[in-house]
């Protein structure tokens, strides 16, 4: 296949192997993971964003509104390695900050993804979208890590030099191109679209990891001016556009009812969007509004219409959920962070799981339970507040009472020093793993060091 063939819509596809084979008598059902990029609580209609979101709102109406589920991390990179190992990111070494430009980080080969731990029921994976898990040597494409066809950009879309990329199995070392940026989202739904056609008749995962509405926004023409939110919101009209043509092309090839859909965030949103009613943003430490997004589940004939759930979900949680699904058995030899919620997900029952762990960098900086949140640390200006150190600071929150504006340490004692007991536990478990800062990071800090002090 010609390079310029491979990098139109669709070719990404064409060259899986297997996908003509006739399907099962009773196949496991399919998966498409829709991960937006820095996507706020707040910027969407069924979590009371202004932004109109037609599509999502369907979408919540015929499934299921998660409405306390964390990502992994409150930064891109790291998060994006939970979701797909269902570990926390400290654990792979991704753990601090993201994967720049000039940083030769990557996922490591060791780690098990989504993609791999499916192989065994016989799904075909692909990832349309973003990867930043990794962008140097001559092993870093997704296709390396279990997916079966490739189609995207190696990190932000706000990072550069920037190209896209397309691999398959035709096409192992992957094929570059130029970037049309107000183009990037159509062209990754146009690939995810033609995967899902060419593997109907197997079991697939997908994850469709658009760049936006992360910054700067590049929205398609056909939305430009098309919200009150300015380009952020025709950026968010524009994905919701596309996860209501993602759900009608299923409907028409008659998936709906073989497939589950899940769509949210890797993390909050940056120095634009709506973290709703969470205090915070992405990068903030442990406050809701940097790990606390949108995850919608839809699944017509296997998830219940119209049902909200407050149970606290992770994003470590979807690779153990997926395969309790799939009917397959979660990697073997890889100790896992995430717990299958799938009776939370079908049945509306209470959260699998007993506490989130919560960190900046590699540092546990917070623990949230189904009810109460304790947060150790937070920034204010250039510093860094340990809450533990000036004591009388404690911050507990009362999720059931909604935003974290005010501490309850001082009214429930005893819930605080659980709280408080649970999160040094956390953080003598994972010391362990951390590796410190990156290079390419410290450089950067060297950088803006040295730029402030030329100011």
């Amino acid at each position: 296949m010609h390079r310029r063939n491979l990098l139109k819509a669709g070719a990404a596809a064409a060259a899986l192997p297997g996908l003509a084979r006739a399907a099962p008598a009773r196949r496991p059902p399919n998966f498409i993971v829709i991960l937006c990029d820095d996507l706020g609580y707040g910027d969407i209609e069924p979590y009371g964003g202004a932004i109109p979101t037609p599509a999502l709102a369907r979408m919540a109406r015929e499934g299921l509104v998660a409405t306390s589920y964390y990502a992994p991390a409150n930064l891109c990179t790291p998060s994006r390695a939970g979701l797909l190992t269902g570990r926390y990111p400290v654990r792979t070494g991704l753990g601090f900050e993201v994967i720049f430009a000039d940083d030769d980080r990557k996922l490591p080969h060791s780690e098990r993804t989504i993609a791999d731990a499916l192989k065994p029921a016989g799904y075909v994976s692909g990832l349309f979208g973003k990867w930043h898990l990794g962008h140097q040597g001559a092993d870093w494409l997704p296709t390396t890590y279990g997916f079966d066809a490739y189609f995207g950009i190696p990190y932000s879309h706000d990072m550069s030099p920037l190209s896209l990329w397309a691999a398959d199995a035709a096409h192992p070392k992957g094929v570059s191109g130029p970037v049309d940026y107000a183009a990037l989202q159509q062209q990754f739904q146009a690939h995810a679209e033609s995967f899902i056609e060419q593997a109907r008749d197997r079991p697939f995962f997908v994850e469709l990891a658009f760049s936006a509405p992360h910054l700067p926004e590049h929205p398609d023409a056909r939305f430009k001016g098309t919200s009150k939110q300015g380009p952020y919101g025709d950026t968010v009209r524009e994905l919701d556009a596309l996860v209501g043509r993602l759900m009608d092309r299923l409907r028409t090839l008659k998936l709906e009812r073989d497939t589950y859909v899940i769509f949210t965030s890797d993390n909050g949103p940056w120095f634009e969007g709506s973290a709703g009613p969470l205090r915070g943003r992405k990068g903030g430490g442990a406050d809701d509004g940097g790990y606390r997004v949108p995850f919608l589940v839809w699944a017509p004939g296997r998830v219940k219409p119209g049902r909200r759930s407050d149970a606290i979900l992770s994003g470590v949680d979807i690779l153990p959920t997926l395969c309790a699904l799939a009917g397959v058995a979660p990697p073997a030899g890889v100790e896992l962070d995430g717990v299958d919620q799938s009776r939370v997900w079908l049945a509306g029952a209470p959260s699998a799981r007993d506490e989130i762990v919560l960190f900046n960098n590699e540092d546990v900086i917070g623990i949230r339970t189904q009810r109460w949140k304790y947060v150790a640390a937070s920034y204010y200006r250039s510093l860094t507040l340990n809450f533990e150190q000036i004591g009388s600071y404690l911050q507990l929150y009362d999720e059931t009472q909604g935003a974290e504006n005010y501490s309850v340490a001082a009214t429930y004692p005893e819930a605080a020093a659980d709280l408080r007991g649970r999160l040094h536990r956390a953080a003598d478990r994972y010391k362990p793993f951390k590796r410190g800062v990156p290079p390419a990071v410290a450089r950067l800090l060297r950088a803006v060091q040295a730029g402030q002090r030329q100011d």
